[in-house]
């Protein structure tokens, strides 16, 4: 179907990444076809051979193709067997990647804003040729913390939530991270983050993914930025409700998390920052709450107490 560019609200291509929900599905396509991307990509995994009733489920949400009410380009790659989230979305990005230099994801249950689209738009075309700018993030998760006087701040972080990029990025993805030994991690790491906790369990995460632990495919694209001392732009106001929390999520299996259905803010005009620095204090607010640091070094002075207090009879 030939694009009619003039009638759409945004100017970027939408990689649209479902399958087994058709509830969030509708309600993030929604949002979509508001934006009417003048080119559309729908990646859907496989449904699971263990669950019986999957496949049922996949073939609703894939029905959102019949809702595509705008004109433009449509192209869909629907699997027939699942590659799981490691390889289905992984390799979903690679085909949209490989036609084109840039563009919005979107997961089926990551619900944005009206404006994240417009959002998207300004900063693709700013950072295009910015290799210091890796990635354009959607969501927010300061709860209320506003860093600087602009729209976004820069951030040593990479929040998957909605979010645009570029090709020149995605072709330096490594999902096997084959190009990094776990030897020289924890130096590189300790580099970017001065919390050896939180070096701790960066350096943990990427063992595991090293030795195929962990079925994702994002930590293998953070890792990626991390190791080449990348920005990413974070809004300074949520534009992603993550609506995907519970029992069906893949990951995501809390309700009552904190970072469950956090409320969208519509952004106006955006103005940029004038120092292109990270906003470290902001990502350390991020990983103590991911990765426990308070409570961690709490137990560690606990368990310090405890052999002085073991220890002290011994030396009288």
């Amino acid at each position: 179907m030939e694009t009619a560019i003039a009638n759409s609200s945004t100017k970027s291509a939408v990689l649209f990444i479902i399958f087994n929900r058709p509830d969030t599905t509708k309600r993030v396509f929604s949002q979509i076809r508001k934006a009417k991307p003048p080119r559309l990509y729908i990646a859907a995994d496989g449904p699971r051979v263990t669950k019986p009733n999957e496949a049922e489920l996949c073939k609703q949400a894939r029905a959102i193709v019949s809702e595509i009410d705008w004109d433009c380009q449509v192209q869909t790659l629907f699997k027939d067997v699942n590659a799981g989230c490691k390889n289905g979305v992984s390799s979903a990005l690679d085909w949209f990647f490989s036609h084109e230099d840039e563009g919005i994801i979107l997961e089926d249950d990551c619900l944005p804003a009206d404006t994240f689209f417009k959002y998207c738009d300004e900063l693709l075309e700013k950072y295009r040729f910015d290799t210091r700018i890796r990635h354009i993030g959607g969501s927010n998760l300061q709860g209320g913390k506003i860093w600087g006087d602009a729209s976004y701040y820069y951030s040593n972080m990479t929040h998957v939530w909605g979010w645009a990029g570029w090709r020149r990025v995605w072709k330096e993805y490594d999902k096997n991270l084959s190009r990094y030994d776990e030897n020289d991690v924890r130096s590189v790491l300790s580099n970017i983050f001065d919390e050896p906790l939180i070096v701790d369990a960066w350096e943990e995460i990427f063992k595991e993914m090293k030795g195929g632990l962990i079925d994702t495919w994002d930590y293998q694209l953070t890792f990626t930025n991390f190791f080449n001392n990348s920005l990413s732009i974070i809004p300074n106001h949520n534009l992603i409700s993550n609506i995907g929390f519970g029992v069906n999520a893949t990951h995501t299996t809390h309700a009552d998390s904190a970072e469950s259905n956090i409320p969208v803010v519509e952004i106006g005009q955006i103005t940029h920052p004038v120092y292109m620095v990270p906003q470290k204090q902001a990502d350390y607010i991020t990983l103590s709450r991911e990765f426990n640091v308070v409570g961690r070094k709490k137990d560690k002075t606990l368990r310090r107490r405890f052999k002085r207090w073991i220890k002290s009879p011994f030396k009288k």
